[in-house]
């Protein structure tokens, strides 16, 4: 019996001891509060990236949005604009009224945009001699786009004063192109005018701002 008991104390003695070996450890309040701040800085950090984030897509959406409603992109059809635009380019046109003498504008025209260079204001007189000359309330003006001077097609009645709130464009290729010397096109009103071109976008050996 009294093995039977010394066996019985030895095996709860050992019992004891392997419940107090397993027992877990704490760790010092010092490293609790290094593994505490280590935690509190992945959040915040993980916060303030997802707030950028937010603020990021935010503000693309507003910069495209703002693109599509302040640009277009427009492809040159044809030739009237040579040597400055050339058939088949794209270029970039920011929607404005503000155009000054000198702008290539786009402007719609019989269910089209066409492109042309404004000449004159309101209230200006225009001339054109029979040479191509251009003359603006009596000066003739300088036009280095300009790569050969023709009169062109023209039936309007020189010189001519440009009615209020209109312009009156040309093609830089005068040999070919119509514009306000014709008479069915005209000055172009304000309310026509799409934009003005600021960009050449392709071809790519081309690129360019125009404004």
């Amino acid at each position: 019996m009294d093995n039977r008991e010394n066996e019985r104390d030895l095996d709860g003695s050992r019992e004891n001891e392997n419940e107090e070996n397993q027992k877990p450890e704490i760790p010092p309040i010092n490293d609790l509060r290094m593994e505490l701040a280590r935690e509190e800085a992945r959040y915040e950090f993980r916060k303030i990236f997802l707030n950028i984030a937010g603020i990021l897509t935010v503000a693309a959406a507003i910069a495209v949005l703002m693109l599509t409603r302040l640009l277009i992109l427009l492809q040159v059809n044809g030739s009237s604009m040579i040597p400055a635009l050339q058939d088949g380019e794209i270029v970039v046109l920011h929607q404005t009224k503000d155009v000054e003498t000198g702008d290539i504008i786009g402007f719609y025209y019989g269910g089209k945009v066409l492109l042309k260079r404004v000449t004159g204001g309101p209230g200006d007189e225009i001339d054109i001699d029979q040479e191509g000359n251009v003359y603006v309330n009596g000066m003739v003006i300088d036009e280095p786009y300009v790569s050969e001077k023709k009169a062109g097609k023209c039936d309007q009645n020189f010189p001519y004063r440009v009615p209020e709130d209109m312009v009156f464009v040309l093609g830089d290729n005068r040999a070919v192109s119509l514009d306000s010397r014709v008479r069915s096109i005209g000055c172009v009103e304000y309310d026509q005018i799409v934009g003005k071109v600021i960009f050449r976008a392709w071809p790519l050996n081309r690129i360019e701002r125009m404004d």
